[in-house]
């Protein structure tokens, strides 16, 4: 084989490497592909990015691209994991961003991941071409229910893998909250339709406003199971959660539904977008702290709302959506108030209404969810007047419209096995379906994993498994001036143009300038820098060009039962060093060490964990 190729070679987990070292000289790695624990381990211990992502995406490897201008691939990188990278680079919540390297401690800001992922979207060629692994048709069916997220996932994964899928969507259109739920302004619907599209272009027939159920015309989950070789249960937590009232009798309506001017969030922005006409007064109250309550508080601002006020059960440190979002909502005008909870609804002598008495809150402890408790404060009642009352404080799963007897968890969700089945043979379920509202990453990332639960039970056996693909790098790709470059932000529309009607985008798009600027800051964690003890001659060299305590000597490392890598054993004395390891917990791959080795013991590899077809 000529030295300048690589081959492929697939490792077992139970293969052994210990004696593939050899003396004296450097070691050629060849391309490989590995399911080693060792190997997977090292990945999500030392790409937290990545390992955040409920869809794995390969972070690095796609802002590496855009620092080439290598758009088309950079998306394509990401549309193997998350399968809408223009719609996610806008709305996505960026779990990754909270975990980046470059934003712990001393390091400054973390990497604006989720707009490079916009950008390369944004920026790939016009006639970009769509990479598919295919495999051959397997004559498999396939029924999906929903058309959301994790539904079109399901069903796009399903087709690649060769079989016929059905999706079945009770509105006119497909993407669920994406179409129905989030805000032009904040994702434009001509780059969710394309994405949606090439989602399902591979055959997955999409039958729009049929609904599963148990009514006239509505076709019934039991038909389904019985005419498909699986079914999946994708169909979203679309019902809002009902507001409690301390001042509600037991039995009694609920005044939400009841009243006029008063309606839950959800059913608000579902309504707006299938076409309907919203009207709001000049004083609007949303109670509510999720992405859907700061939605509706900038809806109402475009529809007219003077006075738009957020009202939160604590306070607005604890809100969990992303602090732009808040940032963005303020600029627009929206007030946010906390430490209240509505206690009731108040009505004039003619039963229309006029407003909330709220009751006081302090902060409690910390819930089991992470959030801090909102304690009632007796005696506290206030009230305010408004002419408009959102409620967006949550949404629930349903699933009374099963003809078929499933098991519930303790939530009242359907619930499924670590495969993804529910208690009936060959019913999967997966996204908000079983866990409730979560975000459109972790409903694909969910979504995904199902699929490859669906394929193996459906065919016998794996036919796609998380591997690590690790080849040799040449040289560092990184320089140490990289780590002072400052976060490039956003650019967003001036605010007096934003009330222009519903669809002007708030978010504009980083230019390439800025964006090359920011993708070079990422620390590209998924490249591994390791010291071949056995050329190593212990010459302290790459510990005293280090800019960072990243090369330590040890004793050994701490091998955790499941066999990957724990702890580092620093050695205090000479005679206790068995190696001299590279903390690739704290490195930064600047590559000094790398460039200043007299014996080039240090070796550099791309470690890279995807969903791989075998």
């Amino acid at each position: 084989m000529n030295p300048s190729e690589s081959r492929k070679i697939y490792l077992s987990e139970n293969e052994d490497f210990s004696g593939s070292q050899s003396y004296g000289q450097r070691v050629v790695t060849p391309v490989r592909y590995s399911t080693d624990s060792r190997d997977i381990g090292w990945v999500e211990e030392n790409v937290p990015c990545q390992s955040a992502c409920p869809a794995l995406t390969n972070i690095p490897a796609y802002i590496r691209m855009i620092t080439e201008q290598r758009f088309g691939r950079s998306y394509e990188l990401n549309r193997m994991a998350n399968v809408l990278p223009g719609t996610l680079g806008r709305i996505c919540s960026r779990p990754c961003e909270a975990k980046c390297r470059h934003g712990w401690p001393g390091n400054g800001e973390p990497v604006a991941i989720c707009h490079l992922k916009r950008l390369a979207a944004d920026f790939k060629s016009s006639g970009h071409r769509i990479n598919e692994s295919l495999f051959t048709p397997t004559g498999k069916r396939v029924a999906v229910i929903g058309a959301g997220p994790a539904g079109i996932a399901v069903a796009h994964d399903l087709s690649t893998l060769g079989h016929n899928v059905t999706i079945f969507e009770r509105e006119e259109r497909s993407g669920g909250m994406l179409s129905y739920g989030i805000p032009e302004f904040r994702l434009p619907r001509d780059i969710l339709d394309v994405e949606l599209q090439n989602a399902i272009r591979l055959g997955v027939e999409l039958r729009t406003g049929t609904e599963v159920g148990v009514g006239e015309g509505q076709v019934r989950l039991s038909d389904l199971h019985a005419e498909f070789d699986a079914v999946l249960m994708a169909s979203g937590a679309m019902e809002a959660t009902p507001l409690p009232l301390r001042e509600l009798g037991d039995g009694e309506d609920d005044p939400v539904r009841a009243l006029e001017n008063v309606e839950y969030g959800l059913d608000f922005l579902v309504e707006l977008h299938r076409g309907e006409k919203k009207k709001v007064g000049k004083r609007v109250f949303v109670v509510g702290a999720g992405f859907t309550a700061l939605d509706c508080a900038r809806v109402a601002r475009r529809l007219g709302g003077e006075e738009v006020t957020i009202h939160l059960r604590t306070t607005e440190e604890y809100i969990p959506v992303e602090k732009d979002e808040i940032f963005e909502a303020k600029r627009e005008g929206v007030v946010i108030r906390g430490l209240r909870t509505p206690a009731a609804l108040l009505t004039d002598d003619a039963g229309n209404f006029t407003g909330v008495r709220f009751v006081q809150n302090r902060l409690g402890g910390w819930r089991q969810n992470g959030r801090r408790a909102a304690i009632a404060i007796e005696g506290s009642e206030f009230e305010e007047e408004c002419d408009t009352l959102l409620v967006a404080i949550g949404q629930r799963t349903i699933n009374d419209y099963l003809d078929m007897k499933l098991d519930l968890d303790r939530w009242g969700s359907v619930a499924i096995s670590d495969k993804g089945m529910t208690s009936v043979k060959g019913v999967f379920a997966a996204g908000d379906f079983v866990h409730g509202p979560t975000t459109v990453i972790e409903a694909i990332g969910h979504g995904r994993r199902i699929a490859v639960d669906m394929d193996t039970w459906l065919m016998g056996r794996e036919r796609r498994k998380l591997v690590v693909k690790i080849e040799p790098v040449e040289e560092p790709l990184r320089e140490r001036a990289f780590d002072f470059i400052p976060r490039q932000e956003m650019p967003t529309e001036e605010t007096g143009k934003r009330f222009k009607g519903l669809t002007n985008e708030v978010e504009k798009g980083m230019e390439l300038e800025e964006a090359y600027e920011e993708a070079k800051r990422c620390y590209l964690c998924y490249h591994r820098y390791t010291i071949d003890v056995d050329n190593c001659i212990y010459c302290r060299a790459c510990i005293e060009v280090a800019p960072r305590d990243c090369i330590k000597l040890v004793e050994g490392v701490e091998i955790k039962e499941d066999g990957t890598y724990g702890n580092l054993l620093e050695a205090s004395k000479w005679d206790q060093v068995g190696a001299i390891w590279i903390d690739n917990n704290q490195c930064i791959r600047c590559g000094a060490c790398y460039m200043v080795c007299p014996t080039k013991c240090i070796s550099i590899t791309k470690n890279e964990m995807f969903y791989h077809d075998v």
